[in-house]
């Protein structure tokens, strides 16, 4: 919870860097004991989209421009480098391989060896997928009943059937928070939180299932991941010499194990009060992060993961494959967006802003503008509940409609979609045993006024912001915090850091209107699959 626990301790006068490297950028946050932001720098990366649903990146490229994006926040802040006492790393839950000399293999058709990561939204391992969960070894057990295509062990074998002289010269295959310790430090270790979360690893057995690999012919990944792993809010390593000179930064700063970007977000709106309160972390894609201290299995949703976000406690996450980017996509569709371009660019503000003045205007016209238009948005596959990667989105109620009301229309009923998919993932967590008193919102999301509107109408409950408008990368930051040795533990670093902010209440006027809007959400999944089966033989 973000307000003040009253086991207060008394702040250190260090600072700590958070280093966030998300699906299109990386950012770079200096922060003070007190959790106050005093710079911060983004830079872009590439993503490289080939046939197949192959989405990579390149680990040399996202590498520099961490170098680039902690130079300039530790250069505007002003702040003395030698107070600079922890570095946080959080990043995507991506894939890098490597060879025997740290050098990037590619894992591209194109052969080059800069695409050398598997992105989390790459999709190519679907029919490997679909084996693993045959096994239905009891590893899966801890992943909500199946692996999601969107996880390691489906990525590796299918590089290992696809690439094999490839996949023979790797040495290393590594989350992307690992591959930027290893970088900062040259500290040959993996995290908890990514082993755990994303390659099967049982960290309440301390432990990969063997019988998993076995059936999968993956023993060999064994050899290929660091012989070391690292609770979170440990120390990694120190920062190497070549790093230090990359950052701008004295060598020898502690840098702590690293953490998914997501859990990063998670980590900072929890720790403080973590009992009944569930984490949204919204982005490109949706997650949603809850922690109990019995282990909860709940179907399609991945978890129970023992030490994965907070220690000591089990975390159940779920997720949506598609939700900025579904936006981003739909909007984009339109034959309006061209002029929604255009009158942003002449007024010189955001497409976002002119929407969303769009969609008042409208609604000053019709209070319940989507009424007969609803969205299922599985675009990108239904990560939780369904987890079934080969779900399909779906638009009921369209119409002839043209101009600035279509698509104001249809972007707010995508918008209520994705959080009615929220709703969905919250009933599934509590009728599994969960109770989510609390929801906490972070990401690119709490910018959108309207969208927070709909988030809190949809699922009928108070939504909670932080005062830092970035709590991804200072999550990141709590982790340099704490293995900084400057905090004992999450709890005390977040009860100094992390700041409470807005809060956004239900319509209770709307309760009737999306109570009946959800059902509808809940049908059309089922009349989707009604129709692929009644076209499986045509």
């Amino acid at each position: 919870m973000l307000t003040q626990g009253s086991n207060r301790v008394v702040p250190m006068n260090g600072y700590y860097l958070g280093v966030d490297a998300g699906s299109a950028s990386v950012r770079a946050g200096l922060f003070s004991s007190r959790g106050e932001r005093l710079a911060f720098a983004t830079r872009p990366i590439s993503q490289f989209h080939d046939e197949g649903h192959c989405v990579e990146q390149s680990s040399d490229e996202i590498w520099t421009a961490v170098g680039e994006a902690v130079r300039e926040a530790v250069t505007t802040s002003h702040i003395a480098p030698e107070r600079i006492k922890g570095i946080g790393f959080d990043a995507t839950c991506s894939l890098v391989m490597l060879g025997s000399a740290g050098e990037p293999l590619s894992v591209s058709p194109s052969g080059d060896p800069q695409r050398n990561i598997v992105m989390w939204m790459d999709h190519r391992a679907t029919r490997e997928t679909e084996e693993i969960n045959a096994t239905e070894d009891r590893a899966l057990q801890y992943v909500g009943g199946k692996v999601s295509v969107e996880m390691q062990l489906p990525k590796i074998l299918w590089l290992k059937r696809h690439y094999p002289e490839r996949y023979a010269q790797c040495a290393r295959l590594l989350d992307l928070a690992d591959f930027l310790v290893w970088k900062a430090t040259g500290a040959d270790i993996a995290s908890v939180c990514t082993l755990t979360c994303k390659w099967n690893y049982l960290a309440h057995e301390n432990q990969f299932s063997a019988s998993l690999l076995s059936a999968m012919g993956l023993e060999d990944v064994l050899a290929r991941i660091p012989p070391v792993i690292l609770p979170l809010g440990s120390a990694a390593g120190k920062l190497s010499p070549q790093a230090a000179r990359a950052f701008g930064l004295p060598e020898g700063i502690a840098v702590a194990t690293g953490i998914i970007d997501a859990h990063a977000g998670g980590l900072a709106l929890l720790a403080g009060d973590p009992e009944g309160s569930l984490a949204l972390i919204g982005g490109t894609s949706n997650c949603h992060m809850i922690v109990s201290r019995e282990p909860c299995q709940v179907a399609g949703v991945w978890g129970p993961y023992w030490n994965a976000m907070l220690p000591e406690w089990w975390l159940n996450e779920g997720g949506q494959s598609a939700a900025g980017a579904l936006v981003e996509w739909t909007i984009a569709q339109h034959e309006a967006w061209p002029a929604l371009e255009q009158e942003a660019k002449q007024r010189g503000v955001s497409h976002w802003q002119l929407l969303n003045e769009w969609v008042s205007d409208l609604e000053q016209r019709d209070p319940f503008p989507t009424r007969a238009l609803h969205v299922l948005p599985d675009h990108h596959g239904n990560r939780s509940p369904r987890a079934d990667p080969l779900a399909r989105g779906a638009v009921f109620g369209l119409t002839l409609e043209r101009g600035r009301d279509g698509l104001a229309r249809q972007y707010l009923a995508t918008l209520q979609g994705i959080a009615l998919g929220t709703r969905h993932i919250i009933d599934v967590m509590q009728q599994a045993g969960h109770h989510v008193s609390r929801l906490f919102l972070c990401g690119g999301v709490t910018r959108n006024t309207l969208w927070l509107r709909e988030y809190a109408n949809a699922t009928g409950r108070t939504l909670h912001l932080a005062a830092e408008e970035d709590v991804v990368t200072l999550g990141a930051a709590l982790l340099g915090a704490v293995a900084s040795g400057e905090y004992a533990d999450f709890a005390s670093a977040a009860r100094q850091m992390v700041r409470p902010g807005a809060v956004i209440a239900a319509d209770a006027e709307k309760h009737s209107f999306f109570a009946a809007k959800y059902r509808v959400f809940l049908q059309m999944y089922d009349d989707q699959q009604r129709a692929a089966a009644l076209m499986q033989y045509a």
